[in-house]
């Protein structure tokens, strides 16, 4: 397998939406939904969030965490370090309406703050070509007997 950093941060560009998984005190994974705000080329990713919630919390405490997201053809999964960001300026840089429906009160909520993961690797699947091709492939793979064979790559990022 070869390293594809470039079309693992490429296909995470229309991703918007990430289940975000950290480890709690008890060792368990607790996944939520959150929306990626930006993918830096150096694989920095930015999120919005509150500050008194549980992921915040498991992130200060074990920074380690992992990131799916998935669209209708692609499916990418990454795994690095988090963060918790008190950088005004940035904040008012991604802060967005979707945002404020979650934290009222704008970049100046008290309460605001960014996570930000440095992605450290990652591995993505991709369907080759669009829905047609993909049936045709499973079609293939029925009549054939071999594994169905989707675009697969692994990076260090």
């Amino acid at each position: 397998m070869t390293d594809d950093s470039g079309k693992l941060i490429d296909l995470m560009r229309d991703m918007h939406v990430a289940m975000f998984t950290t480890r709690t005190d008890e060792g368990t994974l607790r996944s939520v939904p959150m929306a990626r705000q930006e993918v830096d080329p150096s694989a920095e990713l930015w999120f919005i969030t509150a500050r008194d919630t549980e992921h915040v919390r498991d992130i200060q405490a074990r920074p380690h965490v992992g990131l799916t997201f998935s669209s209708g053809d692609a499916w990418v999964s990454i795994q690095g370090t988090a963060t918790v960001d008190d950088d005004e300026v940035k904040l008012k840089e991604l802060w967005n309406t979707f945002a404020e429906a979650w934290l009222p009160g704008g970049p100046e909520n008290g309460n605001a703050t960014l996570i930000r993961v440095d992605a450290t690797g990652g591995e993505y699947w991709d369907t080759p070509g669009n829905k047609i091709a993909s049936l045709i492939s499973f079609a293939k793979t029925k009549v054939t007997g071999e594994t169905y064979d989707a675009g697969h790559g692994r990076a260090d990022l």
